[in-house]
């Protein structure tokens, strides 16, 4: 009887994950490969900028604002498992903390409360300068998470490659597709 609810265990355990939906992007979901979901980004208006490490980069607009967007996939391109929106670099901090929390408001709204939320800016001065440079040592920590259905989605202030400038990123995590690469990485050890 106990070896019969196991098995009756594990094939609900199973039939769960294969049902679980994929997270989606501006309504896209993120699955399928690399060709195939940038066709849908380019079909939404998003413009092809390049590739850069196993990335195909876009220009566009999201929620008003002209972004760049990142799509990752695994090596061999057939999995598509996350998008990133990068915001613009800036060398004010207030510009970051508003822009910041403009998203984090939105998504809270949208999402409920974020499992994870940490800002910290170590600063001891609300200089711009201090508070940037602060940005550009890496030693800020403005990041939030959300657990959606299908993944999760991840807000942060990050630093740069501009000289005490940082900028917002989000990204959206697809926990099946997160998953395959794992399992692909991992044969491959």
């Amino acid at each position: 009887m106990k070896k019969t609810s196991f098995i009756l265990l594990l094939f609900f355990v199973s039939i769960n994950l294969i049902a679980q939906e994929h997270l989606a992007f501006k309504g896209i979901p993120i699955e399928g490969s690399m060709t195939e979901f940038c066709q849908k980004l380019n079909a939404k208006g998003f413009a092809s900028i390049g590739t850069e490490n196993n990335m195909s980069l876009f220009a566009g607009d999201f929620t008003g604002h002209n972004v760049t967007v990142g799509v990752t996939a695994t090596d061999d391109g057939k999995n598509v498992f996350g998008v990133f929106v990068l915001f613009d670099p800036s060398g004010e901090w207030n510009t970051l903390v508003n822009t910041y929390d403009y998203y984090k408001d939105l998504y809270t709204r949208k999402y409920g409360r974020a499992i994870m939320s940490k800002e910290e800016n170590p600063s001891y001065s609300d200089s711009n300068i201090a508070l940037m440079a602060e940005v550009h040592k890496g030693r800020v920590v403005y990041k939030s998470v959300w657990k959606v259905e299908g993944g999760d989605i991840q807000l942060s202030i990050e630093k740069s490659s501009g000289v005490y400038e940082g900028m917002v990123m989000i990204l959206y995590r697809d926990s099946q597709n997160v998953e395959e690469k794992i399992k692909n990485d991992l044969e491959d050890i």
